[in-house]
């Protein structure tokens, strides 16, 4: 684990930040009424394990010149990563209110120039990865021991850009690049697996020379596990973790709904979503 600066470490377990995370997701969707809350829920432990075990991060100096890069490259999930930042108290935690609104430094796609903590401005899908082997190759370059982290999801892996991305990575044999793909298997649509052939998507990637690996991205211990491996992989290649998540997580009368891309949640139900939250308040 890196050495992280105390106003991110603390004693606070993993779920319980996730839960966190989970909670103000569902906090700013109610304040829209709307949002990508189904990611939002699905990726918070990918999230919390980021934020809270991976990243060399300092909450109080976001631009701080030696911080691990976190990119966002889809855009849409700003929501998840808003979150994300005001569990780690990178955004206050009054600005929720704020949402989607006029002046927020919390549009609802996101925007780097608007929020501290927002690496890139994302949403052109499949253009993350490539950012992030740019941003790879300079910190290489600088002679850095930071990583780039690149959140993308799995419609992005029917782009051309991506697998341009993933060679050049290859290429250049960037170890400091590891690349976390949200595979929820839900695109605009319908599932991801019927949009294009996508199959065992680990050994895709190793065949293009990445340190490979597959994980359930809502089991805490298996995404400890994982990106502890993927920091530590002593061959020079760059690394992805494919998390398998379950859209809506936490919040069960929405995980079973068919629609889950653009969820819809009506009025009253927001209300209903935080209170089964917050009767399972981990520990």
């Amino acid at each position: 684990m890196p050495e992280l600066t105390a106003n991110l470490r603390s004693n606070v377990s993993l779920a319980r930040r996730a839960w966190g995370i989970r909670r103000k997701a569902l906090q700013m969707g109610e304040v829209q009424g709307q949002g990508y809350v189904g990611q939002a829920l699905g990726v918070a432990d990918v999230l919390a394990t980021s934020y809270f075990h991976a990243l060399n991060l300092r909450a109080d100096d976001p631009e701080w010149e030696g911080r691990d890069r976190f990119l966002l490259s889809i855009g849409h999930y700003a929501i998840a990563l808003y979150a994300a930042l005001i569990e780690a108290g990178i955004l206050p935690e009054d600005e929720i209110g704020t949402y989607g609104m006029d002046d927020s430094r919390m549009p609802m796609s996101g925007m780097a120039s608007y929020t501290p903590g927002m690496e890139i401005t994302g949403g052109s899908l499949g253009h993350g990865l490539g950012i992030a082997v740019g941003m790879a190759l300079g910190l290489k370059a600088k002679g850095g021991d930071q990583f780039v982290y690149n959140l993308m999801s799995d419609g992005e892996l029917g782009e051309g850009s991506t697998w341009e991305a993933v060679m050049s990575a290859t290429q250049h044999r960037l170890s400091n690049l590891i690349c976390i793909v949200d595979f929820n298997n839900q695109q605009a649509d319908g599932p991801t697996r019927d949009a294009l052939a996508v199959g065992a998507e680990a050994p895709k990637w190793e065949a293009f020379g990445w340190h490979a690996q597959e994980v359930d991205g809502n089991d805490l211990d298996a995404l400890v596990a994982a990106f502890d491996a993927a920091r530590t992989c002593p061959e020079q290649k760059p690394r992805v973790i494919i998390c398998n998540t379950k859209m809506c997580k936490g919040v069960p009368f929405l995980e079973e709904r068919e629609i889950t891309h653009f969820v819809r949640v009506e009025p009253d139900e927001w209300t209903r979503a935080l209170d089964i939250l917050d009767a399972e308040v981990p520990a």
